[in-house]
């Protein structure tokens, strides 16, 4: 391995001990906003070392075919100590920016549809139930209005029919039948 190789290699490990700091900040401060349970936690730090690992070893192929050395472990170090005494409160104030525009995006897409979509949706059934009560209620009147005016004839119909009443009589069997049917009615809706 050349001198420029392991210049490089170390170089890649110290932009990667400021990426683990980085990550690690990112992951502190997204589990604190998103008040996840306790049960949750080592997950979370096992989802964030196998990330860690992954980037570690993707660059140290990258850097120097996957060679581990010394140096390697001292970049890091050094990277994450870099990490911690200069950019650890820049990373947290730009994961808490980010937070508070991500959910002010969110609340401004959800507020365009609730007044794009949800609230003309339930004018047009308020809107749609008011025209029906009050069609409905017209459509009663002018009924009521009808059968007052066709009573008189109605009255007028069964007296001149009155004659022949005699020759409609309804059998036992169908009264009794309806007598029944009643009464099954009664005990269905009555309890």
């Amino acid at each position: 391995m050349t001198l420029g190789v392991q210049f490089h290699t170390i170089f890649m490990m110290f932009l990667s001990g400021i990426a683990i700091g980085a990550i690690f900040d990112v992951f502190r401060v997204l589990s604190g906003k998103l008040r996840l349970p306790r049960w949750t936690i080592p997950f979370i730090d096992m989802v964030y070392w196998i990330v860690a690992t992954i980037l570690v070893f993707r660059l140290l192929i990258y850097s120097n075919e996957g060679q581990v050395r010394v140096f390697i472990f001292l970049g890091m170090g050094i990277g994450v100590c870099f990490y911690f005494a200069f950019l650890s409160t820049w990373v947290i104030r730009l994961t808490l920016l980010l937070i508070r525009i991500t959910i002010a995006i969110y609340r401004f897409f959800a507020k365009t549809v609730e007044l794009v979509l949800i609230k003309p949706i339930i004018g047009l059934y308020r809107l749609t139930v008011i025209i029906l009560g009050f069609l409905l209620a017209v459509a009663i009147f002018l009924y009521r209005i009808v059968l007052q005016l066709l009573y008189p004839v109605w009255r007028l119909l069964l007296w001149m029919t009155r004659p022949v009443h005699k020759y409609f009589v309804i059998p036992v069997w169908l009264k009794k039948l309806k007598g029944n049917i009643l009464l099954i009615i009664r005990r269905l809706f009555s309890k």
